[in-house]
């Protein structure tokens, strides 16, 4: 079992930054493939970043350029920095992990948080 839980979201004027945690726990963190999904009103869940092992990233095309995903095996955390936020950056923000790069990209997902919100104000 992978516990996760995220941190730092909330309501950021357009063009601000913020940056998202998620501490895991449980199995080994640096096995595991981590990854960022976001949910707005009304939409469904959608890809926004991931990051295998080794430190390899994958960005959906929407945030490519403004987002970062980063991982510290050492504090069991992945980070998502969040520049140049719009308002249609608003959503809640899901932590995930897999075994595989591939399956946080693509899905399925083993193991998600419970989620953060984050509120971008135009």
């Amino acid at each position: 079992q992978v516990q996760l839980v995220e941190s730092g979201g909330g309501l950021v004027q357009a063009g601000g930054s913020l940056r998202l945690s998620c501490a895991a726990s449980g199995r080994t963190f640096s096995g595991y493939a981590m990854g960022w999904f976001r949910q707005a009103p009304g939409k469904e869940r959608e890809f926004v970043a991931a990051i295998n092992r080794l430190g390899g990233t994958y960005y959906a095309d929407s945030v490519k350029g403004r987002f970062a995903i980063s991982r510290d095996n050492a504090k069991n955390t992945v980070y998502l920095q969040m520049n140049s936020l719009k308002p249609e950056d608003t959503a809640v923000y899901y932590c995930a992990s897999a075994t595989t790069f591939g399956a946080v990209v693509t899905g399925p997902v083993d193991y998600w948080g419970q989620g953060t919100q984050v509120t971008v104000s135009s």
